[in-house]
């Protein structure tokens, strides 16, 4: 796939940019495989405003994945592969032998025809899942399990893989695309391969209404607004922010503070955070 550019017959055509989905092979999804995606427009279940800049967007269908990969010793046969609007990265229609279909993340390479297998028995190819303990060191994966069973959690989104880098006793030792050391039980799950449609990352939305089918609303800066609005609001031109740092529209700090709690549990399982420091648990 590439980026396709357009004339600049309108001012938003200039810039704007879309991925050619060349691989792409079918324009409709499985029906058993889909469910209706009610909106909610960012509001709780009394009607408040819970997530701000949410609304509109396209009508669309979510489609059910297979993040658990457990079905074992049953080869599968990829039929098509297909856009997905939930997510960034594309998914592949999996028939397996025993008549049952699935979707799952479609990695860099897989083809349609191609095929795959789940389990400590299949071999290490891309789009195969397998336990941890059965994958060798420096391979590149995507869709990690942090609990036996539960499914993939981590490295999910197009273009992006982790590497194996260590396993020592009950812990494998991962380098997340972050950049952060982490270790995750040897007997959870990932798939082989880098995850497709890269090239996500390069698009240009080019126009506001773009940003509106996607459900996005528009996001007005707290400078311009009132004061009564957004402590950053009022003051005659263009006034600074005039607190000790940059506030949201609540009072609370923003831009930069750290929201990790300290005595997390899991920091015992980070080896190194993405900033290059060594995380000193206590």
């Amino acid at each position: 796939m590439g980026i396709k550019t357009f004339n600049p017959y309108t001012p938003s055509r200039r810039h704007m940019t879309v991925i050619e989905r060349t691989e792409i092979t079918a324009d409709t999804p499985e029906k058993s495989l889909t469910v209706s995606l009610k909106k909610n427009a960012g509001r709780n279940a009394q009607g408040k405003i819970t997530v701000r800049h949410h609304g509109g967007g396209s009508r669309r269908k979510y489609r059910i994945i297979d993040f658990k990969r457990n079905k074992d010793g049953v080869v599968g046969t990829v039929k098509t592969i297909e856009y997905d609007p939930n997510r960034t990265a594309n998914i592949a229609l999996v028939a397996y032998a025993d008549g049952e279909k699935a979707y799952i993340l479609a990695p860099n390479g897989l083809k349609v025809g191609q095929k795959i297998m789940n389990g400590p028995t299949a071999e290490i190819e891309v789009g195969n899942c397998l336990p941890l303990e059965n994958i060798p060191v420096g391979t590149q994966i995507h869709n990690i399990e942090l609990y036996p069973g539960k499914g993939g959690q981590l490295v999910r989104s197009a273009g992006n893989s982790a590497q194996l880098m260590a396993k020592e006793g009950k812990y494998a030792t991962l380098r997340l695309p972050s950049g952060e050391m982490r270790m995750v039980p040897i007997v959870c799950r990932a798939t082989v391969g880098v995850i497709g449609n890269g090239e996500h990352a390069l698009v240009n939305i080019g126009k506001a209404g773009r940003k509106r089918n996607m459900g996005i609303r528009p996001t007005v800066r707290g400078s311009v607004m009132n004061p009564n609005d957004h402590p950053h609001g009022g003051g005659e031109g263009k006034a600074p922010v005039g607190r000790s740092g940059p506030c949201t529209p609540w009072g609370k700090p923003a831009l930069g503070l750290k929201t990790r709690k300290k005595n997390n549990k899991s920091n015992k399982l980070i080896v190194r955070r993405r900033d290059g420091k060594a995380l000193k648990v206590k």
